[in-house]
């Protein structure tokens, strides 16, 4: 096998908000083979390589990227039953709505509520996806990589993956080490389906489901999330967008206390707890409550009609454009709140854009809390 790969491919009909330069390299992995041997490729001429999955979490520069742009294409699911359970194992290149049904017309409990997710299996376990009461980090048992450090193809364990709120180890120390090739999941065979929700438990009850069976439970996100433009449709006028533009802030209870007695969160602020203490508080409802109304626009770019977390493009949106609406929405929610909102996407491209963004990740005159 030789790779060739292609030259000056626009990124733009690679992302789902639409916008973004050319890759100066590009080139689609359909057999893990064809994985390493394009890391070799981009290695042997010291050049970076971007790992692309289905771009629906991915903000890509108006100059576009140098380097390589891998897109993996790795297909295939397995498995075999372990008892009461099933052992799955889906590549990266899956599309992951796709493997979701699969499990669920299967009756195998554990993904029913992460349906409508846009993007492939082996982002998954990088983002640590999670919706309505699930998050995947709940039943993967090993995520099989290709170790650009060593060469080698492994196995990581969960503990390794070390998962946090739509966080791991693949995403933050490691996201230039490993490349995802497959995840495996036990899922539980005829298992009952989550139901954590309140909104999801009220939409099976608004449909008069009292016993909601798997496939239930997954028609009810879908309704869910196509109701917020949340389920990728190209006839929708909020479908240019990457879903949550911005992470939910966790907080302490003594830093949500602080807020509160300095008048800038009041008790009706939505919050949930986490299992180590902190409470997650809305990031939407911020927005909203910081002045942003749905579907508000600035040019090209603003917010969806239909959700308060999500940025849209328009024609002629840029790049830039994004980068400066997320940076706006940031500093109002900041100043009348006193909390930072983390962007949730990937950022590919010019030192003008990185720049940015480092300074929408870290920025020096405002703590996250």
């Amino acid at each position: 096998m030789t790779v060739v790969p292609a030259e000056n491919i626009s990124l733009a009909q690679h992302c789902t908000l639409g916008v973004g330069g050319a890759a100066r390299y590009f080139f689609e992995a359909r057999e893990e083979a064809a994985v390493c041997e394009a890391i070799e490729w981009a290695a042997a001429r010291r050049l970076d390589v971007h790992v692309l999955g289905d771009g629906s979490n991915l903000v890509v520069a108006d100059e576009g990227v140098d380097g390589l742009v891998l897109k993996i294409a790795v297909r295939g699911v397995s498995a075999r039953a372990d008892g009461e359970t099933i052992a799955v194992t889906a590549r990266a290149g899956e599309p992951w709505d796709a493997f979701v049904g699969f499990t669920v017309a299967r009756k195998w409990a554990g993904l029913e509520c992460l349906s409508g997710i846009p993007g492939l299996v082996g982002a998954t376990p990088v983002q640590n996806v999670g919706a309505y009461g699930q998050q995947v980090s709940d039943t993967v048992t090993h995520v099989r990589v290709l170790d650009r450090r060593s060469g080698q193809i492994a196995l990581l364990a969960p503990q390794e993956c070390a998962f946090a709120y739509r966080d791991s180890a693949l995403k933050r120390g490691n996201r230039d080490r490993y490349v995802v090739l497959a995840v495996s999941f036990r899922l539980v065979a005829d298992g009952a389906p989550t139901l954590r929700y309140e909104e999801l438990a009220r939409h099976l009850d608004w449909r008069g489901i009292r016993s909601p069976s798997l496939a239930d439970v997954r028609a009810s996100v879908l309704d869910i999330r196509r109701s917020k433009s949340m389920v990728l449709d190209p006839g929708d006028e909020n479908g240019r967008s990457c879903g949550s533009f911005f992470l939910n802030p966790i907080v302490s209870a003594d830093h949500l206390r602080t807020l509160e007695q300095e008048g800038r969160l009041d008790s009706a602020a939505p919050r949930w707890p986490e299992p180590d203490g902190r409470l997650k508080l809305s990031a939407a409802w911020l927005i909203e409550r910081a002045g942003f109304r749905r579907g508000q626009r600035d040019g090209a770019v603003g917010l969806s009609s239909r959700h308060a977390l999500a940025i849209v493009c328009h024609a002629g949106a840029r790049s830039r454009d994004v980068v400066a609406f997320a940076r706006r929405v940031q500093g109002v929610v900041a100043d009348r709140f006193g909390l930072w909102l983390e962007p949730e996407p990937d950022f590919w491209g010019a030192v003008g854009l990185e720049r940015r963004v480092s300074e929408l990740v870290a920025p020096p005159d405002r703590s996250p809390g």
